[in-house]
């Protein structure tokens, strides 16, 4: 929590940044190399790997209002949120290690069925640590600069851990040699347990809201959807913000979903993807910092334009590798890499100044509502980006295998895996700058409300 007087302390900030060691871990993994390990080891086709993954998040979308409504529930009759968190940082693990863990020799169908159920399962575990984890800042933070604080470590954490996922959990899956079954599984079990530790430690952030524990019936699913809708229906600024970042994790999900296709079949090493990573998260750990200052100087919502343009601008230039492949492109990747630590710890501080816009109108105790909304909404940004990019290499003729057998790539599905690498997601990053625009809440509109709360708190 934060102290009495309203400032955060060094304890609060690195115990809710510990939990992206999750969140980042969760995020990164699966998104590079589980369609790869459908099409490249299971031998599920490409636009069938594509629905697998698709069907998860989609379940994923569906529960996440639900857990949302219940966190808010749990925080007025017990005074936190922390039990959704820990039963999330305890399941997670075991269907993240089951997820990878398909035998050998199974016929494709059956294999994309065991990991379609096992991943649900791990999507949901996830759901009940992430929903309530979102929620959180805008109980711990008061005003518009301690979000901004708050966050901006938490994306430092962030980047460190799409570093250590990123780059390890490929190097992790290649100790298992010829064996790419007991490979995955590996990487499966150390990188599962490094997921759940660093979300069961930051659950104890998660002490005790702003809210006051009340009595109050749980209620029914309509009546968790009805208010997580009820959030994006009233709040102008939640449905721009939720737009805009809905779009950009589809463009990043599409990035990220073909990283590990753009080192096998474009650089021609599958161990160039851990190259890829350290070229985008060595910049993006120098400039989240500076994305917290420039945020300070010009504001969240200017600071945030100007990183989704140079994400846009260096994600486009890489449409050059259809015909310059080569090691020039960890350039644009670290641009991208600068970018994309603002794009993360800026819509995120953003985030808990429109729970708290709307908990003046509307009352305390709704930011699980917000935040299973939001998770609802990146997840299905992720979702379709991976739709997007199986779709994009199945236009493109791209041939599946099982571990053991290899294949070349016809030049057209090379072409696609660079297009979906590069000039898809920059159209999405356009068009998310559209719906940017129509944000319209301000730092002064944040801190005049907050003297007025100040003030009202003073005189009751």
């Amino acid at each position: 929590m934060s102290n009495d007087d309203g400032v955060l302390t060094r304890k609060t900030v690195a115990g809710y940044a510990i939990g992206s060691l999750g969140t980042g871990g969760f995020a990164t993994l699966p998104g590079l190399v589980l369609i790869y390990f459908l099409t490249d080891t299971l031998g599920v086709a490409a636009i069938a790997a594509g629905a697998l993954v698709t069907g998860a998040k989609i379940w994923d979308v569906i529960i996440d209002p639900i857990i949302g409504a219940r966190s808010d529930h749990s925080l007025a009759v017990t005074g936190s949120r922390r039990r959704y968190m820990l039963l999330g940082a305890v399941l997670l693990p075991v269907f993240f290690i089951i997820t990878f863990a398909v035998p050998s020799g199974l016929d494709p169908v059956v294999s994309g069925l065991w990991v379609l159920v096992a991943f649900i399962l791990t999507a949901t575990a996830f759901s009940l640590f992430q929903v309530p984890y979102i929620a959180l800042p805008a109980e711990l933070a008061k005003g518009y600069d301690q979000r901004t604080r708050l966050l901006s470590w938490r994306v430092v954490v962030l980047t460190l851990a799409i570093l250590l996922f990123g780059g390890g959990g490929p190097a992790l899956r290649e100790l298992g040699g010829a064996d790419k079954h007991l490979g995955y599984l590996l990487m499966a079990v150390v990188a599962g347990l490094v997921i759940g530790i660093g979300m069961f430690v930051s659950s104890f952030t998660a002490k005790r809201g702003l809210v006051e524990p009340s009595a109050l019936k749980r209620a029914s699913i309509r009546a968790n959807y009805v208010e997580g809708f009820g959030a994006l229906r009233r709040s102008q600024p939640f449905r721009a913000l939720l737009f805009t970042f809905f779009l950009q994790a589809l463009a990043t999900g599409l990035m990220l979903g073909g990283a590990q296709y753009v080192a096998t079949w474009v650089l021609h090493s599958e161990d160039a993807v851990t190259f890829l990573f350290v070229a985008l998260i060595a910049p993006a750990l120098v400039a989240a910092p500076i994305w917290a200052v420039i945020a300070r100087r010009i504001g969240k919502e200017r600071s945030f334009v100007f990183a989704s343009i140079l994400f846009g601008l260096a994600a486009l230039s890489m449409v050059l590798l259809v015909w310059f492949p080569g090691a020039w492109v960890y350039a644009p990747v670290a641009l991208a890499g600068a970018a994309y630590a603002g794009m993360q710890s800026l819509p995120m501080s953003m985030l808990p100044d429109v729970i708290s816009h709307d908990a003046r109108a509307n009352g305390e105790g709704r930011a699980g509502s917000f935040g299973g909304v939001w998770t609802a909404g990146e997840t299905m940004g992720t979702a379709i980006g991976a739709a997007v990019l199986t779709i994009t290499l199945a236009i493109g003729g791209y041939i599946a295998t099982t571990a053991g057998h290899s294949v070349g790539q016809p030049p057209s599905a090379v072409a696609a895996i660079v297009l979906g690498f590069s000039v898809v997601p920059a159209v999405f990053m356009a068009a998310s700058l559209v719906s940017l625009r129509r944000y319209r809440l301000r730092k002064a509109d944040i801190d005049a409300a907050q003297v007025v709360a100040a003030q009202s708190e003073a005189a009751a």
